[in-house]
């Protein structure tokens, strides 16, 4: 979602998905890999199984060994950032000087460089697509290249517009979260919920399956034989039902004095 340092230099024009620009990153170019050194990186769900399942690892000692935590701007709720080396250049543990170690499970912000995503959803008149910005780092000489991409074409031989279908309910959670007024704020319980489903895939998957999950919320057989094969199924059956939880206006409790939104089981 996020990837920024402090030299970054954001072109403010909005680009759709037929706007053209040019750029090509390779190792001919004297500033390959420094993209990659000094960074934040805000992870998506889907970033965090695929690099799990590379580096084969569970989601818990992925999160612990390669995440940070942080609260993501606007919205009071926990995400995780790709865990820095603490080295002088703050690199990325995966990069090396030729290249990314795990190139082809690279994040989606990493997929997405040199442009930027935002998205209107929720807002009025807003569509689908959302809208792209360009990212122009001084250091960067990868848009002195003669290739010429759309956005459209970028998205898609970088592999984002299949990674941003998947993430879609999670994106769009993120910003309902941000349309709450500032003084609402999500309890503990709801972000911890939020983090699991999000981050914590394996740990989801024993919530719903050594618990009475099955029964309380009525899965049929078929789903519940799905997602306990498929981790994307699931991914996106826990955002399904995340969104159920947290944002029915119907399961809301509001604490006048402390201003926190509770979960209620609309089950009892």
């Amino acid at each position: 979602m996020d990837k920024s340092n402090d030299m970054a230099r954001i072109n403010p024009v909005r680009y759709s998905l037929d706007s053209k620009f040019r750029f090509k990153c390779h190792s001919g170019v004297k500033c390959f890999t420094k993209c990659c050194r000094g960074i934040n990186i805000i992870l998506t769900p889907y970033d965090i199984i695929l690099m799990k399942r590379r580096l084969q690892l569970p989601s818990d000692e992925f999160l612990a060994i390669y995440t940070q935590p942080q609260v993501l701007e606007k919205t009071d709720l926990p995400v995780v950032s790709l865990r820095l080396l603490d080295d002088e250049q703050n690199s990325c543990p995966f990069v090396r000087d030729d290249g990314c170690l795990i190139y082809e499970d690279r994040p989606s912000a990493c997929r997405y460089y040199p442009l930027g995503v935002a998205s209107l959803a929720h807002q009025e008149g807003a569509d689908d697509e959302g809208f792209y910005f360009f990212v122009n780092e001084p250091h960067c000489l990868g848009f002195e290249e003669d290739t010429e991409w759309t956005v459209r074409e970028w998205r898609a031989d970088q592999g984002v517009d299949v990674r941003d279908k998947i993430n879609a309910e999670w994106t769009d959670l993120i910003v309902r979260k941000r349309s709450f007024p500032s003084n609402i704020k999500l309890t503990e319980k709801s972000k911890q919920l939020f983090f699991m489903v999000s981050y914590n895939i394996d740990q989801f998957r024993r919530f719903v399956f050594e618990s009475s999950f099955l029964e309380r919320y009525d899965v049929d057989d078929e789903t519940a034989q799905k997602i306990r094969e498929d981790e994307i199924a699931l991914l996106k059956f826990g955002l399904k039902w995340l969104k159920g939880i947290l944002f029915d206006y119907r399961n809301f409790e509001v604490n006048e004095t402390e201003q926190t939104v509770s979960v209620k089981n609309s089950r009892g």
